[in-house]
């Protein structure tokens, strides 16, 4: 008898497990995505996004992550080799495993840049990178240690092409044509459709490039309001790692740095912009509610939480 009801609750789960990705794959199927960013495209209407974190990788591993439960991924090369063929060789993974739940060509993936942007001759010495990492067709870029608004300036004028529409207070763009080819294939889109498209977002409302910021030092902590007003950023944090070690705090609940983090979040809301910030499964929907739109390297769980919590209707 026992072994009776063992079968049939294992046939049970079978079979329930099947109804539930059968559901999903026939939602996605009628799901028809508005954008090539799929982060984008769930900010834009107030859906709380989650991200996983690779330290580098090539054709294998973006394929074996192109169903990822994550809706971006962060391709961290602060802290890996920076190796543009092997992210190109990601992102096609990526396209040759999608596409993705939510029938978008991959996920969104945002490249972690090397340097910091401690200040204005670093970054202008080093924008070739950003033209370097978006031409791999990622969709976005983290600036780390991003100290002041006329840094941010920079980044937000790598990411963009000079012959795009004029933004006040920012030059034009610096990057060059050419680099546009890969890029372009790895979103399915003509290359002039590419230049057209990879705008920093909500500076441009079509756009579907998103520039990050790391407020994680007390330098970058003392301009946060200002350099997240810069137009072009589209998200901000405030990394708790580097931020105790900038002010040497004995621990992570050290009054400083909840004040730190409220200033950012603060500043972020000011400016319009998402907040990244890590979550679980205790505190995740006190984080939404807060106010926070970017979960940090959750896992599938938590993050299946959070969507249900604000009902989202992307398949994923």
């Amino acid at each position: 008898m026992q072994c009776k009801l063992s079968t049939i609750l294992a046939v049970f789960i079978i079979i329930t497990g099947f109804a539930v990705t059968h559901a999903q794959s026939v939602l996605a199927q009628g799901y028809i995505p508005t954008r090539i960013t799929k982060a984008i495209e769930l900010l834009e209407n107030d859906q709380p996004i989650y991200y996983t974190q690779v330290n580098g990788g090539g054709y294998d591993e973006g394929k074996a992550m192109a169903q990822t439960w994550a809706d971006y991924i962060t391709y961290n090369m602060e802290h890996s080799p920076f190796n543009t063929s092997e992210l190109r060789a990601f992102m096609q993974g990526l396209v040759d495993g999608g596409p993705t739940k939510s029938g978008h060509r991959t996920p969104t993936v945002v490249a972690v840049l090397p340097f910091g942007g401690v200040n204005e001759a670093v970054m202008m010495a080093n924008y070739w990178m950003v033209e370097q990492v978006l031409g791999a067709g990622v969709h976005g870029v983290l600036l780390a240690h991003a100290r002041d608004p006329d840094v941010v300036e920079i980044l937000v004028q790598s990411a963009r092409y000079p012959h795009t529409p004029y933004a006040e207070g920012l030059p034009e763009g610096l990057r060059g044509n050419g680099g546009q080819g890969f890029a372009a294939r790895i979103w399915g889109v003509s290359n002039q459709e590419y230049q057209r498209l990879a705008e920093p977002w909500p500076l441009n409302p079509e756009g579907e490039i998103l520039i990050g910021l790391k407020i994680e030092d007390r330098h970058a902590l003392e301009n946060s309001e200002a350099s997240t007003a810069v137009p072009g950023v589209g998200f901000s944090e405030w990394g708790p790692g580097d931020m105790r070690m900038s002010y040497d705090a004995d621990s992570g609940t050290a009054q400083v740095l909840i004040d730190a983090r409220a200033r950012v979040l603060a500043a972020t809301k000011a400016a319009g912009i998402p907040f990244l910030n890590t979550v679980n499964t205790h505190n995740i929907e006190t984080m939404i509610d807060e106010g926070v739109r970017i979960g940090a390297n959750p896992g599938a769980e938590v993050a299946d939480q959070g969507r249900r919590y604000t009902n989202r209707r992307m398949p994923w």
